[in-house]
């Protein structure tokens, strides 16, 4: 990575052992570089195994030692999460890093997993929820660190608890801000219970502001046949360093928040720029519905519900 003035100096964690979804492209690329650079193992679970092994050759081409592992998940489905946490457990190392980073955004259509969810709550937040549910052990071995990505979007998001899975009436982006918001409050509610519970982890959010990723370009996988303006926009603000930030500089909230001993227990981390799009990363103050810490607890008490995963 070519330093900027929005860099930021990693620890040596040599010795840790670090898990980041969605390091297949984008900004979860750069977080699995960046820490497996600074001499972390990185543990890449994909669930398009070309992908993971295009991502192992970049980060090797940029860090030749780096040790990194890949292995199969897919976030929409809970046998799949299952499957990860029980392969892991198995083997029994410690982890001390996770990176809740994955995310899908704004299909056109209502889409649903293999479990029935709404795609974008199922994928970005049950889907993490219960992967670092039934990594609960190895992150206690390890005192881990887990940070979860939440979204701009958040601000003005709202939990629909009486259609969360959007089956009366589907909104793209009310779905997706949805999602984030409850990554946000997942992330804040776990430190608090770790805290309460003594379970030696720590927890903290970040988001990335808005870079020119792949989340708004053409996917069909989603339902997305071509880029959308949005993401045209976001490119060429990006390209003539305005408003909005890189995929670099996007990824560095969360490895802020991932590995810097600077980072508070239940912290906030994002861009620093007015408007939080770009910028470089640093403490912010928790947007409003990231304070409702009743709804922290309420939405904790549903994800259990529907992913049938409890925290032990």
């Amino acid at each position: 990575m070519t330093r900027t003035e929005h860099d930021i100096a990693l620890p040596d964690l040599s010795g840790r052992r670090a898990l980041v979804t969605g390091a297949s492209d984008g900004v979860g690329l750069r977080i699995a570089a960046r820490l497996a650079g600074a001499g972390a193992e990185v543990l890449l679970p994909v669930r398009n195994p070309r992908k993971g092994e295009a991502a192992v050759d970049r980060i090797r081409a940029e860090h030749p030692s780096a040790r990194l592992v890949l292995h199969e998940l897919d976030l929409a489905s809970l046998a799949s999460v299952a499957a990860l946490g029980e392969r892991l457990q198995a083997e029994g190392a410690p982890i001390h890093l996770l990176v809740n980073n994955a995310g899908v955004m704004t299909p056109p259509e209502r889409q649903v997993t293999v479990d029935g969810f709404e795609l974008q709550l199922g994928t970005n937040h049950l889907g993490h929820f219960a992967l670092t549910a039934r990594l609960l052990p190895l992150l206690r071995a390890g005192r881990a660190r887990v940070t979860t990505q939440s979204s701009v979007a958040a601000r003005r998001g709202t939990i629909l608890w009486d259609d969360p899975n959007a089956e009366r009436r589907y909104d793209g982006r009310r779905s997706y801000a949805q999602s984030k918001l409850a990554c946000g409050l997942f992330g804040l509610e776990l430190a608090r219970r770790s805290s309460a519970g003594g379970w030696g982890i720590t927890s903290t959010v970040s988001h990335p502001g808005v870079a020119p990723t792949s989340l708004l370009a053409a996917r069909p996988e989603v339902g997305r046949a071509g880029d959308t303006r949005a993401v045209r926009v976001i490119r060429w603000l990006s390209a003539h360093g305005l408003v909005v930030g890189t995929v670099e500089s996007a990824a560095l909230p969360a490895l802020l928040a991932a590995a810097s001993p600077e980072a508070q227990d239940g912290g906030f981390y994002g861009p620093g720029w007015p408007g939080h799009l770009g910028g470089p990363p640093g403490p912010q103050r928790l947007w409003a519905p990231l304070r409702r810490d009743d709804d922290a607890a309420r939405l904790w008490s549903l994800s259990e519900e529907l992913t049938g995963v409890a925290f032990a």
